[in-house]
């Protein structure tokens, strides 16, 4: 990726955090890994309490980039073909026609995702994984590209399900956020103290300055960012810790190495740079991986954290020069 200051990646990247400053207060590391899900190809798992702007923030990202964009809020009465869609007989013409689901889309939000039982939550494990819908044995192509930002609220939340592991490892990143500062909330309620309105988006200057073709041209864009052997076996020593490591009941698949070497790119070019530095890893390590790994039952009883034991491991892994 030469002269990557003049580089599509980088306008995006620009382009992108501009708009979503406009209506997001803080929130620094929401936005900076969105975006690097985005231009590295990948789903996004966003862990929450409610009404942290995580909603707000997708619906913005899509208008920036003129993507078609839905939203499907999970409950726990909703049903598969509600996701996917489904085929209803035309009694005038006597045939099958299809009627599509939410899910074909650009953008999709699945709001509270954990609100739905496991069946209705493995609807969307085909389009995630293969970028299709089957329905009825028909194999359907989903629109490019093609992304899927989900929320969840926190599991001691009441009437959460667990994620079916199938599902949770087809997300590139787990971003998890919480309560902004004083200073944040104060500058909140200044916005809406002064006219702000969520739901209407272009009252708050909000431009489509993308195509979807611009996003799938900074994706090849951020494949072609260098990275050397050194740092691929750095990857591969800090995955093989999580299965070796004695606080981990299951530690990451190689789905995991690959999404870390992933968004270990998207970082760099993010950053504006054509080669992967160790700090990439470091950075991406834990959102890349802290869905992917389970503790072992008694460490969780204690409160013991993913977050904190892919830190130790981190630490303890030597960092090429």
């Amino acid at each position: 990726m030469e002269n990557l200051e003049n580089n599509k990646v980088i306008n995006i990247v620009e382009g992108i955090n501009r708009e979503l400053r406009k209506v997001i207060v803080e929130q620094d590391e929401l936005i900076e890994q969105s975006i690097i899900s985005l231009i590295s190809g990948g789903h996004v798992l966003i862990e929450g309490v409610p009404g942290l702007a995580k909603t707000l923030m997708i619906k913005t990202l899509a208008k920036t980039l003129d993507l078609d964009f839905k939203r499907i809020q999970f409950t726990p009465d909703l049903m598969p073909a509600d996701v996917t869609g489904t085929k209803i007989f035309n009694m005038q013409t006597r045939e099958f026609e299809l009627t599509k689901g939410p899910v074909f889309t650009n953008f999709l939000l699945a709001d509270e995702i954990n609100r739905t039982p496991p069946k209705t939550q493995a609807g969307l494990l085909e389009a995630m994984a293969e970028n299709t819908v089957s329905i009825d044995g028909e194999m359907i192509d989903l629109p490019s590209p093609y992304m899927v930002f989900a929320t969840q609220n926190p599991l001691e939340y009441e009437g959460t399900y667990p994620l079916p592991e199938a599902l949770i490892d087809r997300f590139l990143m787990k971003i998890v956020i919480d309560y902004p500062s004083l200073k944040a909330e104060n500058e909140v309620l200044k916005r809406h103290n002064q006219g702000f309105s969520s739901t209407d988006l272009d009252k708050c200057g909000i431009q489509s300055l993308f195509t979807p073709e611009d996003i799938l041209r900074s994706r090849e864009e951020v494949q072609k960012v260098q990275i050397e052997e050194a740092l691929i076996e750095y990857i591969v020593n800090i995955i093989a810790e999580t299965r070796n490591n004695p606080t981990i009941d299951i530690g990451s698949s190689p789905r995991g190495s690959i999404a870390l070497m992933q968004c270990a790119k998207g970082a760099a070019a993010y950053s504006g740079r054509d080669y992967v530095i160790p700090e990439d890893i470091k950075k991406m390590a834990i959102p890349t991986l802290r869905h992917r790994i389970i503790l072992k039952p008694e460490l969780e009883l204690e409160g013991i954290k993913a977050d904190q034991v892919l830190k130790d491991i981190l630490a303890k892994i030597k960092v090429p020069r």
